[in-house]
Formats: C-alpha cells, sequence, structure tokens
C-alpha cells in the first residue's frame, strides 16, 4: 500500500483570493465551506491533486522551499502563456536562475512557480520518441 497526495497545502493571507486567482491559472473550480481561513482548487474531474490555501498570520518572508512547476497547455505556448499569467497579475521573479528553459513567477502573494517551455504533448511525444528509440 502507498498514500496518495489529496492537496499540496500553501500559506495564504487571503486563501479565497489565492484560491480564485490558481483557478484562473489552471482552469480549475475553486471551492470553499464556511471557513474563511481555506479554499481550494481542484480538478472537476477528480483527476489530480488539489491546492489547499489555509490563512496564516505571518507574511511570506523567504524564497519557497516547495514550487510548483506548470506547463503551457496543448494548443499554446509559452510565449502565449507567459503573457497571460502576467496579465493574470503573476510577477516576474529572478533567483539567480540565469539563462535556462522556464521562468519563474511569482502569484500575487509572492509564492514562487516556474513556466515550463513543454505542452503536455511535447512531453509525450519526446517520451515516445525515447522509449522507440
Amino acid at each position: 500500500m502507498t498514500s496518495v497526495i489529496g492537496h499540496i497545502a500553501i500559506d495564504a493571507a487571503d486563501p479565497l483570493a489565492q484560491a480564485e486567482w490558481w483557478s484562473q491559472v489552471l482552469g480549475w473550480p475553486a471551492g470553499h465551506e464556511d471557513d474563511p481561513d481555506e479554499a481550494w482548487v481542484e480538478p472537476a474531474d477528480g483527476s489530480g491533486q488539489g491546492l489547499l490555501f489555509l490563512r496564516v498570520p505571518e507574511p511570506k518572508t523567504v524564497k519557497n522551499r516547495l514550487h510548483l512547476d506548470v506547463r503551457p497547455d496543448d494548443g499554446t505556448d509559452q510565449a502565449t502563456e507567459l503573457q497571460r499569467l502576467l496579465d493574470l497579475g503573476a510577477t516576474a521573479v529572478d533567483l539567480g536562475q540565469g539563462d535556462v528553459t522556464w521562468h519563474v513567477l511569482a502569484d500575487p502573494e509572492g509564492n514562487e512557480f516556474c513556466l515550463l517551455r513543454s505542452t503536455p504533448s511535447q512531453i509525450a511525444a519526446e517520451l515516445a520518441a525515447e522509449q522507440t528509440a
């Protein structure tokens, strides 16, 4: 037997606002109960882990020890998705990453995440090519 991750919990000053923002980023519905101290986003079809935002009293002060990597969806590309994320309120972050193929961004509360280059279909094609080589 193994464990299954249900949510990735993220500290937040405003859980509802964070859930709404990430809902726009991921296209997942946001949810919450009567408790304003927690909110979440989850895939509507239950196909994966969700993000759970929990209110904490202290502000973010250092780089995250864990971050999300997101990909542009099929039918788009990294440059288009980067502009969409910036338009939603993400900010570019320089952590000294140098010249890399991904973009380091921060959500409205300063939580870092990366926008990768390849779409899911591009990754699947690369994996399939490796298996036949």
